[in-house]
């Protein structure tokens, strides 16, 4: 078990930008789209054996020729503004069934993660991914912030369209992340890196469906290049925004009256207070999930 780097590239105060796969995979579309736009360079990965199973067995002519795992890699990119270092996963490490990182693995993972980020001289990490929210898809999504220490709470407030999780109204000041991006938040403020969670809303209905949000993956790539100060061409991610939404939408009609009526509500939230005719309420929250949830499984109509 390990990291392999094929190059150290020679980087200054680099910051690095970590994301996974996870709900609506907001985090990882987000964090793939500015390596990409960038153009950063692979120059390592750690390797999978003590971490997954194959996804794919590779055979040719009857022979096995090699197993495939999920890739989980790091890039780099020296930018006019300041150096960065890419992690991507394509899987988060589980255990015994579980279905968020967590235990011996995901600690081992976030440790190596950590361990390349500050042998290259990172001061700072960001992780990314989804926080499931009362909102209705038409919303254009907030973004939530999580810093590892009280020193980034003024900055993280001055970042357009983001909202620090405790601050949220009914919160009470607590909040918690599921996965790597909490773990790795905890694990860099215990090794002494300052570390900030951003997370794009994604509706509650749409949370257990294995469909891409995109449109919270934007909102959280506006912070991250406003904060980092860089620039890519968004066309690409505007295009996924678009096709998302309609497929988004087609699924919401397909939904009964009654739930759209009720999730309707949700187009009157503000923060941190709601206005008239308010929010879904818990109880009817559990409802509707309930119903969508029965919906599903007994499937939609075709028109």
């Amino acid at each position: 078990m390990g990291v392999s780097l094929y190059k150290e590239p020679e980087l200054e105060k680099p910051v690095l930008i970590a994301g996974w796969p996870g709900i609506g995979n907001v985090g990882l579309i987000a964090v793939d789209t500015l390596r990409g736009g960038l153009r950063a360079e692979e120059f390592g990965e750690i390797e999978p054996w003590d971490f997954f199973y194959p996804k794919r067995i590779v055979i040719r002519n009857g022979e096995l020729k090699d197993l495939e795992f999920p890739s989980n890699k790091f890039y780099f990119k020296k930018t006019e503004k300041r150096d960065l270092i890419f992690f991507i996963g394509e899987e988060q490490p589980t255990e015994e069934g579980r279905a968020y990182a967590e235990g011996r693995k995901a600690y081992q993972m976030a440790n190596l993660v950590l361990d390349v980020a500050l042998k290259l001289g990172c001061q700072r990490a960001y992780t990314s991914g989804a926080a499931v929210a009362p909102i209705h898809h038409t919303m254009k999504p907030k973004v939530w912030a999580v810093p590892n220490t009280e020193a980034l709470i003024d900055e993280l407030r001055g970042y357009e369209n983001t909202i620090l999780m405790s601050d949220i109204e009914g919160r009470k000041g607590q909040g918690n992340i599921t996965g790597l991006n909490g773990l790795l938040l905890g694990v860099a403020k215990k090794r002494g890196l300052e570390a900030v969670c951003i997370m794009g809303e994604i509706p509650v209905y749409l949370q257990g469906l294995p469909l891409p949000y995109p449109k919270a993956s934007k909102s959280v790539l506006e912070v991250l290049t406003a904060s980092l100060g860089v620039r890519i061409e968004m066309e690409g991610i505007i295009e996924l925004v678009e096709r998302s939404e309609r497929e988004v939408e087609n699924l919401y009609q397909r939904f009964p009256l009654e739930i759209r009526e009720q999730l309707d509500k949700l187009k009157y939230v503000t923060y941190a207070r709601p206005a008239e005719p308010g929010p879904i309420t818990e109880e009817d929250k559990k409802r509707i999930l309930e119903d969508i949830d029965k919906f599903f499984k007994k499937g939609p109509k075709e028109d």
